[in-house]
């Protein structure tokens, strides 16, 4: 097998990369607060009510703005920005690349990404946080997807074969292996250091913790059957998607994923990327239109 091809393989396995135009999904926005041990829902909002792939949304840390990944009619994607306090949508990014994975950085001035090239490379690169050219963070790895731990640390999902789990210091150029069989879901555990990840074995698939500061993995649940898709809300619980309802679980408290009562009236159908915003009354999620 030529090195091209096994690249295009490994990044067809991942999800992030699609040899024609990318599968049409929205994105929703919901209200969210905590009541009675549980997650109130509002009724979902389609953001990107129009034909075509709209996608990974991330939520700024602290405006009312939604990142998320949105292809054009040449498949190519950019980067979109949608304010849900006035409801306008803007463009971030308007290159000849492919933009992915979009992620506001520690520092706060930029949203870092993965930028796909034509002849197979992925770059991971950021992108003035108001506009202007990327800068290239990292190029000598096939990164698929990230997530900060501080200013000068990244998990990396590395495609290969296997898919790998990698720490990367910006400063050291250290590329370390934690992990191998990983799910794209990469996320910083709110009010800590540590990070989370989802190892896929045969016999299932878990939500694991990894310590950067003594380099630890210990595992904190399984995921739904076959999901790999999650996010944390700021009250340390994850919420996960079987497709159609979302389920929440609270690592070292629950022992079983609960449904959250309004997720049966959504009527959405194949959720697969979940966010939430750092206040917590926000959930962002996709569906296929």
């Amino acid at each position: 097998m030529n090195a091209l091809l096994k690249i295009f393989l490994c990044l067809g396995t991942a999800g992030l990369v699609y040899a024609q135009q990318p599968p049409p999904t929205d994105i929703y926005l919901l209200g969210m607060k905590f009541k009675k041990n549980n997650y109130l829902l509002t009724q979902p909002q389609n953001i990107t009510a129009r034909a075509g792939y709209d996608n990974q949304p991330h939520f700024h840390p602290e405006k009312p703005l939604l990142y998320y990944s949105s292809a054009g009619n040449d498949g190519r994607t950019d980067i979109k920005v949608y304010n849900y306090k006035t409801g306008e949508t803007r463009l971030l990014t308007q290159t000849a690349e492919r933009e992915y994975s979009p992620t506001v950085t520690p520092d706060g001035k930029f949203i870092s990404c993965i930028i796909q090239r034509d002849n197979g490379a992925q770059d991971l690169g950021k992108y003035p946080i108001d506009g202007g050219e990327p800068v290239v963070i990292i190029n000598n790895l096939i990164v698929g997807y990230h997530a900060w731990i501080n200013e000068h640390q990244l998990l990396l999902f590395v495609l290969g074969e296997p898919n790998t789990l990698r720490l990367f210091d910006l400063r050291t150029g250290r590329d370390k292996i934690i992990a191998e069989n990983i799910g794209r879901s990469l996320h910083r555990i709110p009010g800590s250091n540590e990070m989370s990840f989802v190892e896929k074995r045969a016999d299932a698939w878990y939500i694991r913790k990894y310590n950067p500061v003594n380099e630890t993995i210990t595992t904190l649940t399984s995921t739904l059957p076959g999901r790999e898709d999650l996010t944390w809300t700021p009250d340390g619980k994850i919420l996960m998607s079987n497709g159609e309802r979302l389920f929440s679980i609270h690592p070292g408290r629950e022992r079983v994923w609960k449904e959250l009562p309004a997720s049966a009236a959504m009527s959405l159908k194949s959720i697969t990327r979940l966010a939430v915003n750092r206040k917590g009354n926000k959930l962002a999620l996709v569906a296929s239109e």
